[in-house]
């Protein structure tokens, strides 16, 4: 079995604190990696950092709120003081608002200030902290790796979440044209569309609450209809799956793929 050695390498997990990221993170610490934990929840960040720092050393809680340009500069300066350098971002911060384009009733309809929220998070705050790093990369001749969250919503869409599936299609794109813009500086840039998972910080009440009203069911219908998708593999993936293939992809076992999103659904469509 080939082991992953991220081993001399340090790099940033946007939304690393809670979810994927901050499964992520505990995977990269376990290759080897140092690791910045950026995060907007100063609690749960400091929590992680502690717990990580105890059981794995070579991390770091910095405090970002991604649509700010301002803790975008903040946290790379910090991670280039802790660690001289930046070897991945992995661009996994997001956010997800149920909301329908149109609601007759009034309830749960797209305002301008939800899309400004969820484009702020998932989509701004992808490209300038791509922006940052992919900076300090080439100043640096460093030939790093960025990491671009997506989801398979992205291509399929989803009801209800069409904003948040908007974003990630958006991922789509800005993987490939990065991949071609930054290739000449050796930087890959890559990208993964997880599927059904097992519950994160994001499948609160509220927003089973407001998915289900966008598709006119209860909370009930909505967490039986998980089962009824097409999934050959039978199950959900678990968040340790998810982590594998960013290891995969940062590591150098991973070191001519760029430009491409893996998609990790176990299979599933809706028919």
């Amino acid at each position: 079995m080939v082991e992953i050695d991220l081993k001399g390498r340090t790099g940033i997990v946007t939304g690393g604190a809670s979810g994927i990221g901050k499964a992520i993170v505990e995977k990269l610490l376990q290759c080897g990696a140092g690791v910045v934990i950026a995060d907007i929840n100063e609690k749960q960040g400091l929590v992680v950092e502690e717990k990580f720092k105890n059981r794995y050393g070579n991390c770091l809680f910095v405090q970002t709120d991604v649509t700010r340009r301002r803790d975008i500069e903040e946290m790379v300066i910090k991670t280039k003081k802790e660690y001289g350098r930046i070897d991945f971002l992995v661009n996994n911060a997001g956010i997800l608002i149920p909301r329908l384009l149109v609601d007759p009733a009034g309830k749960e309809e797209i305002t301008e200030e939800i899309f400004d929220r969820i484009t702020g998070i998932n989509q701004k705050g992808t490209v300038f902290c791509a922006q940052a790093v992919a900076r300090e990369m080439i100043k640096d001749k460093i030939k790093g790796v960025i990491v671009n969250v997506s989801s398979e919503s992205g291509l399929e869409g989803s009801e209800g979440q069409s904003i948040y599936a908007g974003t990630k299609a958006a991922m789509y794109s800005f993987t490939r044209s990065w991949a071609k813009e930054l290739g000449r500086y050796g930087i890959r840039v890559v990208g993964i569309a997880p599927g059904i998972l097992e519950p994160t910080a994001l499948r609160t009440p509220e927003y089973e609450r407001a998915l289900a009203y966008t598709r006119g069911i209860t909370v009930e219908q909505l967490r039986q209809s998980y089962e009824k998708v097409s999934i050959p593999l039978g199950r959900v993936g678990t968040l340790e799956e998810v982590a594998n293939v960013v290891a995969f992809l940062i590591s150098d076992l991973a070191s001519y793929i760029t430009g491409t999103v893996i998609n990790i659904s176990g299979g599933k469509s809706r028919g």
